[in-house]
Parts: structure tokens; C-alpha cells; sequence
């Protein structure tokens, strides 16, 4: 059960004496991982009432009386679920030495919030997402190494070939099952789980949002992301938005930021150098995981029935590309580009004076000219369901 970042979490205190802090969603794994990379530290879920009650006593003398005195490395999990998780982290780190401390946590709108003055200096962050598909296929036992296939052959020239490839697996049987189902570990041995997705997005994805009174209204907040669900590949329109939901255009993006800070989606922002007619305002939605996506629009039925093909490939890439590029340090800002005349490039990469423009489409069609045009020194790389990997 191979993961991206265990080689990073792995190595991470014969770098650093500074905390490890783990964040992703719930379910993605975070546990599993610390657990396995750190068998013999001891280890403390915050969802625990006795614990979290000595957690949130803030001191050191309580806390001696749950971490044993000979503990070299101590996991605290679900630390998001404290009233104020930097103060806590902060007393053990100041105050028992030679204790490495590893926490994990589901929302990093809290945690950096509660975190970031107290553990200034203290703390270093990792992010980890659903299965990148090298590592769902690692997983399935198709492929033996895991690597960043998808990322660098968009942008190494020697490894990028639009023409379609031929694989030793069924990999559009196994992309249209990710593209249905999405990318979550549970669904490594339990396949095409609706049950499972629709409970995840129904009570999971609200429970730490809800817990820690990020947002007052929960119906509000369901029925706006099921909106940005319907809506994934397109530009989205907070005044819409807010008139479609009768609510005011404040509390529309404060809940999109905490849906982002939670790792159920992203924003992607129009690239524009101030030309006249490129789009320089309007966000595109892209979720982390297409599973959650279906479930929160309530279908998963098969590609060949679905209009929205086209769009759940497109956030597929997208996402896939945003997974590597922070697994691998490669640093590039993503952002998308459409002319007001309608002229669009799915993704756009940039990092220094490098420019990448990307067309996902599940069929293959001709390439749009227009951005080349205009950034005449980027490339260009159309991306198919039969190149992709």
C-alpha cells in the first residue's frame, strides 16, 4: 500500500526537529500512514472524549499523566477537533523535550487558523489527497512503483506524445470506473460502493464542518456545493449563486473557501496578462475527487449514458496534475484561460518563464490554436483518455 508521501513523512525528523503536521480529508488515509511509517509512537485520537478532555486542560502536568515519559514520538489525531490545537501542540513541544510529535487533521482551515501564531516555527505542513492513479493502480496491484506519469509527460517534452498508447491493463475500464467512483482508499477493496460514497458526502464531509461551527447553515451549505457539483468545468457566478440560493454573496464564498480548506475542491483562476478580452474575474470549481462529485449530484451511472463525460475527465486531469505537482515540489500555479469569445485551455502551468496549456478531453480533437497564438512561447498538450498515462 504505497503512497506518494511516504518517503517525505518517512524522512521527515532525520530533516526536521519541527512538528509533522498531516492534513487531508477524512478517509484519505492520513492514519494508515502515520501508523504505518511510525509503528511504535504512541497514539492518541482526539475523537476520544478522556483524551481530548487532557488535551484542552493546556497543561503540561496533565498531559504527563497521558504521555508516558519514555515516549519518543507521539501521533495526535483528529487535532482539529480541539478548541485551540496550536496551544496544546505548542506546551508539549516547548515542554517535554525530545518527543517528536506527529498530528493529523481533517481541516486545515481550523488547524492553520488555531495553529499558526503559536506554532510559528514549530510546525512544517504536508498535504495528502485521494489516490493519485499511479497509487490507486499500486493498490490494485496492476502497476508495482508508483510515479508522476501523468504530470511529467505534460511537461517534459521527450515524454509528452499525443498520440494514443497501448497499455498491458484495460486502462479505460479502470478510468471510467475512477471517473464514476473517484479515487478514495475504502473503494480500493470495496468497488463501485454507492452506499458508501453517499454516506460519505451526506454526514462525513459536514461532521467536521459542522463540529467546529464553521458554517451556521448546513442545508445552505449542501445544496451550494451539490450546486457547484452540477456546475464542475464551468465558470461559476457568485452573484448567481447567491440569487439561485437566497443568500448573500459573502457567506457563498466564505463556505466555497472552508469547502476548499476541507479538501473537497479547489478554485482554479483565469491566467490573463490584462489582454482586452481575456476573462480576469470568474473561478472554475474543480473537485479532488470525481466519487464525491457524483455522489453530491446523486449518479453514478456509466460513461457511455453521461453528457457530463467530458467534464468529470477534464476535472480528473486537473486534479490528478494538482496531486503530483504537490507531491512532487514541482511549484507550478494552476490556473485556466477562456477568451470572452469563447476560446478556452482547460488548465494552464506556470512556474518562471515556463507555460503550459492543457486540452483534456476524453476524445481526441484538434487543438485550439488560439492560446499559442497568443502565448506564442508555451506548449500546448492535448490530453485524451487514451494518452493520458
Amino acid at each position: 500500500m504505497k503512497r506518494h508521501l511516504d518517503f517525505k513523512i518517512n524522512q521527515h525528523f532525520e530533516k526536521y526537529k519541527q512538528v509533522l503536521i498531516l492534513l487531508g480529508s477524512r478517509q484519505v488515509g492520513k492514519t494508515t500512514l502515520v501508523k504505518k511509517i511510525f509503528p511504535k509512537a504512541d497514539y492518541f485520537l482526539v475523537d476520544n472524549e478522556p483524551v481530548k478532555k487532557i488535551l484542552e486542560s493546556y497543561d503540561i502536568e496533565t498531559y504527563k499523566t497521558l504521555i508516558n515519559e519514555n515516549s519518543k514520538k507521539i501521533i495526535i489525531d483528529e487535532i482539529h477537533l480541539l478548541d485551540n490545537p496550536g496551544r496544546a501542540v505548542k506546551i508539549i513541544y516547548d515542554q517535554l523535550e525530545g518527543i517528536k510529535i506527529i498530528i493529523t487533521g481533517s481541516s486545515s482551515f481550523h488547524i492553520k487558523n488555531k495553529t499558526g501564531e503559536s506554532l510559528a516555527g514549530r510546525k512544517i505542513d504536508y498535504n495528502i489527497y485521494p489516490l493519485t492513479f499511479s497509487e490507486y493502480l499500486n493498490q490494485k496491484g496492476i502497476e508495482k512503483d508508483l510515479n508522476f506519469n501523468i504530470l511529467e509527460k505534460i511537461i517534459d517534452d521527450k515524454k509528452y506524445n499525443p498520440k494514443d498508447r497501448l497499455y498491458k491493463f484495460d486502462i479505460k475500464n479502470i478510468l471510467n470506473s475512477v471517473l464514476i467512483y473517484g479515487q478514495y482508499p475504502h473503494l480500493i477493496k470495496n468497488p463501485n460502493d454507492e452506499k458508501y460514497l453517499l454516506n460519505f458526502t451526506d454526514s462525513l464531509i459536514f461532521k467536521d464542518i459542522l463540529e467546529l461551527n464553521l458554517i451556521e447553515d448546513k442545508k445552505l451549505a449542501k445544496d451550494l456545493l451539490k450546486l457547484l457539483a452540477f456546475q464542475i468545468g464551468n465558470l461559476i457566478n457568485y452573484s448567481e449563486l447567491a440569487n439561485s440560493l437566497k443568500a448573500d454573496q459573502r457567506t457563498i464564498k466564505r463556505y466555497i473557501e472552508i469547502f476548499e480548506q476541507s479538501f473537497i475542491l479547489f478554485r482554479l483562476h483565469p491566467y490573463s496578462k490584462n489582454k482586452r478580452d481575456e476573462i480576469s474575474k470568474s473561478a472554475k470549481i474543480v473537485f479532488y475527487d470525481t466519487g464525491i462529485r457524483n455522489a453530491l449530484i446523486g449518479d453514478f451511472s456509466g460513461l457511455e449514458s453521461r453528457v457530463d463525460k467530458g467534464a468529470l475527465f477534464e476535472n480528473f486531469i486537473i486534479s490528478e496534475l494538482v496531486k503530483q505537482d504537490s507531491y512532487s515540489d514541482k511549484n507550478f500555479k494552476f490556473y485556466y484561460w477562456r477568451t470572452k469569445q469563447g476560446s478556452e485551455i482547460d488548465a494552464v502551468l506556470e512556474k518562471g518563464s515556463e507555460l503550459i496549456g492543457i486540452e483534456a478531453k476524453y476524445k481526441r480533437k484538434a487543438i485550439n490554436k488560439a492560446f499559442k497564438n497568443r502565448y506564442p512561447e508555451a506548449k500546448v498538450r492535448l490530453v485524451t483518455a487514451d494518452n493520458f498515462y
